[in-house]
């Protein structure tokens, strides 16, 4: 095993290490990440969110000039309740060339590549920069995007190029879908079930409110697009939490359901939301108050995350193209950050090792010889930076 890859699943092994699920504080992994890049002669510029508790790191390596690459990763992770893991999730176990752990090939093990190559970069010549954008809670909508690209935008400099290192199987990505993070809060009337028309059923309402989304997602399915590389290649939902109620005696004063939508790149995912909550408003809600003019129905979007739309990647697909000698690219369902870097103005791919396929499940592994690639990547990426 060369030096390289060792430094590389030494740092994974403290990143997976780190329980960085979305939407708690990110303390621990940034201090470690500053304390790394730092130790290399690196300054790291952090934005926070409103309460100070989830930063993103963002640091130059070579000339503080316009151009260059910017490296993006993510550092939170989905959850592993309900996951029946044969190693602990939180500490990297090696096995057979395989490396597990919870964020593992999503996508520490891109963290790990770029911080494992940092020495590289800083004996390289680089005449362009790299930058290094680790961002907060993408797994939920991408909430540290907007806050990251505000402070990139306040630099003295603009880089030219946005690699996204989810895993693709090292396969240029360039478009992807959208994905509408959504819930929606209903308010019913409690009331004893021995005369349940006297209260307002939430849960009631809340199953008529998705069955009518499920029927919209088999409306979409019946339409796809036609030659589409997308799979699948409609838009689709999902409803993934419902809670609700507080006993099987009571009729539910109150029931709230996540669900989310994936439109496809050009498709009007506002216009489909606001479909689903006229017909919530205009349907059900009636119905309701009818009973009980206390009832509601709020239906929020969390966040929207922006689909990737290949008109504005011809300089990254190029550009990852030289270095790797593809000469194709390819669209995923899945989102990613890339989205919201795209729509700032960077040529922007997807682009990064493991497969995706691994992500979010019991067992989840990258194995070694997917880091040393990525780091072979990396390593072209220097020479063609220094050139």
């Amino acid at each position: 095993m060369s030096g390289r890859l060792a430094d590389t699943i030494e740092i994974l092994e403290r990143l997976v290490g780190f329980e960085t699920i979305s939407g708690r504080p990110t303390h621990d992994i940034v201090d470690y990440i500053t304390n790394y890049l730092s130790a290399h002669g690196l300054t790291a510029s952090l934005s926070y969110d409103a309460a100070g508790e989830r930063a993103n790191v963002f640091a130059t390596i070579g000339p503080e000039i316009d151009g260059g690459v910017v490296l993006n990763g993510h550092t939170d992770v989905v959850p592993v309740e309900g996951q029946v893991w044969h190693t602990d999730p939180f500490r990297l176990t090696r096995k057979d060339g395989r490396l597990y752990g919870r964020g593992a090939v999503d996508m520490k093990g891109f963290l790990a590549c770029v911080l494992g190559m940092v020495p590289m970069f800083k004996a390289a010549d680089l005449k362009r920069p790299v930058h290094i954008a680790f961002s907060y809670d993408e797994e939920t909508g991408g909430y540290g995007m907007p806050v990251l690209l505000n402070d990139m935008a306040g630099k003295a400099f603009r880089p030219a190029i946005v690699i996204v290192g989810e895993p693709t199987d090292l396969k240029i990505v360039a478009g992807h879908k959208g994905g509408y993070e959504m819930r929606t809060e209903i308010v019913g009337l409690e009331a004893h079930s021995c005369n349940p028309l006297n209260g307002v059923n939430a849960i009631s309402y809340a199953v008529k409110l998705i069955s009518h989304i499920e029927e919209k997602g088999r409306a979409f399915a019946a339409i796809p697009f036609p030659g589409s590389s997308y799979e699948p290649p409609y838009a689709t939902f999902n409803i993934g939490t419902i809670e609700g109620g507080s006993a099987r005696n009571a009729t539910a004063g109150a029931c709230a359901f996540d669900w989310e939508l994936r439109p496809m790149p050009g498709e009007d995912g506002a216009a489909m939301i606001a479909d689903i909550e006229r017909f919530a408003m205009d349907e059900l809600l009636p119905a309701m108050r009818q009973s009980h003019p206390g009832a509601d129905i709020k239906v929020i979007t969390e966040a929207p995350v922006p689909p990737l739309d290949d008109s504005n990647a011809a300089a990254a697909i190029e550009f990852v193209c030289e270095l790797t000698g593809q000469n194709s690219h390819g669209v995923v369902s899945f989102g990613t950050d890339a989205g919201y870097f795209s729509d700032a103005g960077y040529s922007t791919v997807v682009f990064g090792p493991g497969s995706i396929e691994r992500a979010h499940k019991p067992g989840e592994y990258i194995e070694e010889c997917e880091l040393a690639a990525g780091n072979s990547f990396l390593k072209k990426l220097a020479d063609r930076l220094s050139r």
